[in-house]
């Protein structure tokens, strides 16, 4: 178990690493999308090229944030029953739905967005839009999100066995701080 537990603080450092680096991505898209609203009304000028880079920003931060959430308890839950359970029930909670839905469902994901990425790298492909940006570093976001989302899924059902079994102890998780 010492050594899964291991594993899992790797997973989590990894995470936190990537959750704090997408953080700038924020900050990227507001500055893309002030920089083009400048261009489009002061010079009358504009290029989709800033739109899909926008949208490049957005979709990195939100795919790339997905483990660093879950790894700080963030993502949307239905508290009615959960709440109410003791540290070990909501363990057996969180361990069944990490196993059956949210593991292979990230699993699928990211295996099925592969060659969509590779795909597009190799084919060169480029935004049907004018002016529009090379497709594969985003199609790239899809199995990388999906991934580390994976990987942070396997630390937190490590960490439930570790409760379930007596080797761990979470301590309480502080909300996720705003951006």
């Amino acid at each position: 178990m010492k050594a899964l537990l291991a594993f899992s603080r790797g997973v989590d450092r990894l995470n936190e690493f990537v959750g704090r680096l997408v953080k700038w991505l924020v900050l990227a898209a507001t500055l893309v999308s002030a920089g083009n609203a400048l261009i489009r009304y002061g010079l009358h000028t504009s290029s989709n090229a800033w739109l899909e880079l926008q949208w490049y920003c957005f979709g990195a931060m939100f795919l790339l944030a997905a483990g660093y959430t879950l790894k700080h308890n963030g993502h949307v839950r239905i508290d009615v029953i959960y709440g109410r359970l003791s540290t070990k029930g909501q363990a057996w909670i969180d361990l069944l739905g990490g196993v059956l839905f949210l593991l292979p469902a990230c699993g699928l994901i990211a295996w099925l967005s592969w060659p969509l990425f590779t795909k597009a790298l190799l084919s060169g492909e480029v935004s049907a839009d004018a002016g529009g940006l090379v497709r594969w570093p985003i199609m790239l976001m899809l199995p990388l999100g999906f991934g580390l989302l994976f990987l942070q899924g396997i630390a937190e059902v490590i960490k439930r066995l570790g409760v379930l079994s007596g080797h761990l102890v979470l301590a309480a998780e502080k909300p996720v701080e705003e951006v």
